[in-house]
């Protein structure tokens, strides 16, 4: 029987080894680069729910038998390329399919959190209270009703921000290239208007050589004074040093981070460094689309990808 290493929580394991029952062995491998590498040996497929370890050209050439990588998330910028193009092994990842993420909605759930977090300085009112302290003039909250929200990125989670921002009687405006159409309510802007104009900046867009940099520290020092910032995308969108810098001077009132550039290991990182000292700064450890129930089906998703291809494909050529 063809291998099947899975990368990821419990619940997505359990749902992967029920999909792929008499299809393929499914193996539970811990994400670290060394046992994922030991593992692809074997394997014939990879499902990946993960994202903790990059998987690279050596691990891909070191897997004579490997047909397929299919990963339970949008992003998939942590698989190398080059040995999987060469030998024909595609790479699925739920980009592929609008019709099942439409509502899954944690990752904007935890954006918009965020968004509120921000907005009543949630964490510090809560370790004040924790310290045996009751002064709430400290702590005065950002009224979001009658404010602008600006979305860069205006796909799933971006719509979904829209509608609860809407609700909250906020405005919404949006940058997006390649949406033909925006939800109602949303007024299609420049990258540079959102940055600009917004007392909120959320960035839903996919990590990739044309967004890899996208917001400039140019950009960052046109922000809006005390505008609050929200990245729930990937860390390498967003100029890092800038971002500090503007949380430093007080230009950005407050952040909210799902993502850092080079997570998971954020030792070190000057953004993790600065909110351990401040409260204006929230740090999540990309944990936006982690839920058990959404976890649970866009694994049945993936694996579906992975039996489908066990079941046509012979042997990769090596």
């Amino acid at each position: 029987m063809a291998i099947t290493i899975y990368l990821g929580g419990k619940d997505g394991f359990e749902s992967t080894t029920v999909a792929l029952a008499g299809v393929s062995e499914v193996r539970n491998v811990v994400a670290e680069p060394e046992a994922v590498a030991a593992a692809l040996v074997e394997a014939d497929a990879v499902l990946d729910a993960s994202m903790k370890v990059r998987i690279t050209d050596a691990m891909v050439n070191a897997a004579p038998k490997l047909r397929i990588i299919s990963t339970a998330t949008t992003g998939s910028d942590h698989i190398e390329r080059g040995a999987l193009a060469s030998r024909g092994i595609p790479v699925h990842t739920l980009k592929e399919d609008p019709h099942v993420l439409r509502n899954i909605t944690p990752a904007a759930e935890l954006s918009w959190t965020l968004v509120m977090a921000c907005a009543r300085k949630l964490i510090a009112a809560v370790k004040h209270v924790n310290q045996g302290a009751w002064t709430r003039e400290l702590f005065p909250g950002l009224m979001i009703n009658g404010r602008s929200l600006g979305l860069i990125g205006c796909g799933r989670i971006g719509g979904w921000m829209s509608r609860y921002a809407q609700a909250f009687g906020m405005r919404v405006q949006a940058y997006d290239p390649y949406q033909a159409s925006f939800p109602e309510g949303v007024e299609p802007v420049s990258l540079q208007q959102v940055m600009a104009t917004s007392d909120v900046i959320s960035v839903h867009v996919h990590l990739s050589d044309e967004t890899r940099g996208l917001l400039s520290r140019a950009l960052f020092e046109t922000v809006k004074p005390g505008a609050i910032f929200i990245n729930t995308s990937r860390g390498a969108i967003a100029d890092e040093a800038a971002l500090l810098d503007g949380l430093v001077s007080g230009r950005i009132g407050a952040a909210g981070l799902d993502v850092l550039e080079g997570e998971p290991d954020t030792r070190g990182h000057p953004l993790v460094r600065y909110a351990q000292e401040h409260d204006n700064l929230l740090i999540t450890p990309h944990c936006g689309g982690f839920s058990p129930d959404a976890v649970r089906l866009v694994c049945r998703h993936a694996a579906g990808k992975i039996a489908a291809a066990l079941s046509t494909q012979g042997p990769p050529s090596v």
